[in-house]
C-alpha cells in the first residue's frame, strides 16, 4: 500500500515509516525540510517535501492511507494546530476511500474513576503552561465523531508515550491501559506496530483504540 504519513520524520513518524517500508509498503514521509527527512530517514527515502498545510486533495488521494503523526511540542503556544490540521484533512478527504488514520494523545482516555485524564490534567497547577497539546488532542477526537463520510481512524497512545523497546503490544478502546505495575507505558515502535497491523487489517472504522506496551 501507499502510505503518506504526516510528520513522518518525527520520532513516531519515522518508526512508523520504517516498519511500513520493512513490511514491503511504499511508504512517503510528509517533511517541511528534505535535509532533515534524509538525516532522520536514510538518503533514499521517499518524501514529499512541503508543509502539511499546504498539501492539496491530489497530494493526498495519490496515497491509499494517510497518516497524520503531526505533533507540536507540549507547551507550545500553536497547539491548535492539531485540530487546524484534521479539520483541512477531514475536509479533503470527505467521500473518498482513502484511510485516515489520526494518532491523538491519551487526554480523552477514561481514568478508573469514569473521569476522562483530561479532567486531571485541567486540575493540575500551571497546567495552563502546558495543557495545549492535551487539550487540542482531546477536540481532535471529539469532532472526529460527529464524521462519517471519511474513513478514519484514532489511535491513543499510553500516558507515558516515547523511547523504548520494540517487542508487541496490548490494545484497548477508550480505557487508559496500565500493566501489572500500575504503569502506562507505549514506545514509538510498539506503537508503528500497532497502527500498521490496523492499516494491513483493519479491525475499527470511525473508532479510536488504544495501545500500550506488552509486558515480556
Amino acid at each position: 500500500m501507499k502510505i503518506g504519513i504526516i510528520g513522518g520524520n518525527g520520532k513516531t513518524g519515522s518508526a512508523l515509516y520504517a516498519e511500513a517500508k520493512k513490511r514491503g509498503h511504499e511508504p512517503t514521509a510528509i517533511v517541511r525540510s528534505e535535509q532533515r527527512g534524509r538525516e532522520v530517514l536514510g538518503e533514499d527515502a521517499q518524501l514529499l517535501v512541503k508543509d502539511a498545510f499546504d498539501l492539496t486533495k491530489a497530494d493526498l488521494t495519490q496515497f491509499d492511507v494517510v497518516v497524520d503523526a503531526f505533533a507540536v511540542p507540549m507547551g507550545s503556544p500553536v497547539a491548535y494546530l492539531h485540530l487546524d490540521l484534521l479539520t483541512k484533512l477531514v475536509h479533503d478527504l470527505r467521500d473518498t476511500k482513502i484511510r485516515l488514520v489520526v494518532i491523538i494523545g491519551a487526554a480523552s482516555l477514561k481514568q478508573p474513576d469514569g473521569k476522562r485524564l483530561i479532567d486531571q490534567l485541567l486540575a493540575m497547577p500551571d497546567h495552563d503552561k502546558w495543557i495545549g497539546t492535551p487539550l487540542n488532542q482531546t477536540y481532535e477526537y471529539e469532532f472526529l465523531q460527529m464524521i462519517d463520510n471519511v474513513d478514519w481512524v484514532a489511535v491513543s497512545p499510553s500516558r507515558n508515550f516515547g523511547p523504548g523497546p520494540t517487542n508487541g503490544y496490548v490494545t484497548g478502546t477508550d480505557e487508559l491501559l496500565v500493566d501489572s505495575h500500575g504503569k502506562s507505558e507505549l514506545s514509538n515502535g510498539n506503537m508503528a506496530l500497532a497502527i500498521m497491523d490496523e492499516i494491513e487489517s483493519p479491525q475499527h472504522q470511525h473508532q479510536r483504540f488504544t495501545v500500550r506496551n506488552r509486558e515480556d
